[in-house]
């Protein structure tokens, strides 16, 4: 093996280089630098989507990247949100200006969407809107420039890209809004070893640990931008050693989670933090969380989940091979909303409603939407994009099956009933008012699933068939 160099660039040299300095890491650790490590983390220039190792960073999603998600399906899923947005609006007072802060934006894709509905919208809400896009990684896709050149902008909203790390803001009267965010967290790996709940940490050389405690070897591909090759660096492997912090046991104990004997868990200690800092942000508003996960009880389930929940995305290739492509791929896991939805209650947030993305999608008029995109005069291959892009922000086992958490804090009395909630019920108003709104379609920005999508049999179901969910989850 060649000496470890500090100046060799890399989310993976920089795990290294911690663990040759102070041993084994969590797993935790180990996921914080992979993915936001501003030498190379997947979120901050390292994923698939960029160019070459060079300077420019083209976003990791969409045809060419490792995944999509719903509001580079179709702009559906934005007017939608506008729709629900403007509910929010309504149920405040009106009040002007009306936050909206989206965490974790990325390239500004739904911003887009949503303000190019609000312009449409009535009662001045357009006006009142200010739409704050705050992300660790400074994205020219999200600049205030390319917001005004994003075809439907209108005067009106106000856009402006922050570069933060959680939510600094204060006395808002608005919305705290994150999709497909709070899966990306780093987590804590655990294991039920001989009776005792062990944590995975992340070690390099498997000689050096007791062959009964070594995890996966990393199997790597050739480090880029002039890094070590695997066949010189040691390999990277799982080990496991006593529990970081108690907090890890408590958690589980919390929620009466007893993990079976080998049975792997994720868990994830920052959402107390997020939880806190998003109600500190607001003096009177809603919190929406939008991402895939479960309630604890399905999500610790031994009968269903013995391996947990980790997933890495590469180039739209799932698999749990975290020590695999290292800055170059997406790490992810479930998210636990009951613990999100405690945490929230902690920090003083009222809990207003649980669905999925499909029924909250439905009952914001997305088979309106659809009706009024079909009948949009488009070419053929267009026809087909928006189609498939519909329905897949309602396919189960996909987007669908997403979860969508509403909370509250300082709401009058009026926006405190999770019935009033137009995504939490579907109720004439909010349909009257997408029927009078234009029919949103792909652009240039959002991506054409026929060419990306690898669940083609989806494309010739109507998204009405898509309610009748098998599962009989809601």
């Amino acid at each position: 093996m060649q000496p470890y160099s500090p100046t060799t660039p890399g989310a993976e040299a920089e795990i290294r280089r911690r663990i040759r300095e102070r041993g084994p890491i969590t797993f935790a650790e180990f996921m914080e630098v992979a993915l936001y490590s501003p030498l190379g983390g997947y979120y901050c220039g390292g994923g698939s989507g960029r160019d070459g190792g060079g300077d420019s960073f083209s976003p990791s999603f969409g045809p060419s990247g490792d995944y999509y998600t719903s509001p580079m399906a179709h702009p559906a899923f934005g007017a939608l949100l506008a729709v629900q947005l403007y509910q929010f609006w309504l149920l405040l007072g009106r009040p002007n200006p009306f936050h909206v802060a989206e965490l974790g934006a990325g390239n500004g894709q739904l911003s887009r969407d949503i303000i190019a509905t609000a312009a449409d919208l009535p009662g001045g809400f357009s006006d009142s809107l200010i739409y704050l896009c705050l992300d660790r990684n400074p994205n020219p896709l999200s600049s205030p420039e390319e917001m005004e050149g994003s075809g439907r902008h209108k005067a009106g909203s106000r856009v402006s890209p922050l570069i933060a790390d959680g939510t600094p803001l204060r006395k808002l009267r608005g919305c705290i809004l994150s999709n497909e965010l709070i899966d990306a967290f780093p987590v804590h790996h655990v294991r039920m070893d001989q009776g005792q709940l062990k944590e995975v940490y992340i070690a390099e050389d498997s000689t050096s640990v007791p062959a009964a405690h070594q995890g996966r070897k990393d199997e790597s591909e050739d480090f880029s931008r002039g890094e070590e090759s695997a066949a010189e660096a040691a390999p990277l492997v799982e080990v496991l050693d006593e529990p970081s912090t108690p907090a890890l046991a408590d958690r589980l104990d919390g929620l009466g989670i007893e993990l079976a004997e080998g049975q792997v868990a994720e868990i994830n200690l920052g959402l107390g933090e997020w939880a806190g800092s998003a109600a500190n942000s607001l003096a009177s508003g809603f919190v929406v969380t939008i991402d895939y996960g479960r309630a604890a009880s399905e999500l610790y389930s031994a009968e269903l989940r013995p391996r947990g929940t980790l997933t890495t995305y590469y180039r739209h290739v799932q698999n749990d091979a975290p020590l695999r492509n290292i800055g170059r791929q997406d790490i992810t896991s479930q998210v636990d909303f009951t613990s999100l939805e405690l945490a929230g209650q902690a920090a003083g947030l009222t809990h207003l409603g649980y669905t999925t993305q499909r029924r909250f999608l439905q009952n914001l008029g997305l088979d309106v939407l659809r009706r009024r995109v079909t009948s949009t005069p488009l070419p053929t291959s267009q026809r087909v994009a928006n189609r498939a892009g519909l329905v897949a922000l309602a396919n189960p086992g996909g987007l669908g099956d997403f979860k969508v958490l509403v909370q509250g804090k300082g709401l009058p009395p009026t926006a405190s009933d999770s019935v009033s909630l137009w995504g939490l019920s579907s109720l004439p108003e909010a349909l009257e008012l997408v029927r009078s709104l234009p029919a949103p379609v792909l652009s240039h920005r959002h991506i054409s699933l026929p060419q990306g999508w690898p669940s083609t049999g989806m494309q010739e179901l109507e998204i009405n068939d898509l309610w009748a969910n098998p599962f009989g989850d809601t």
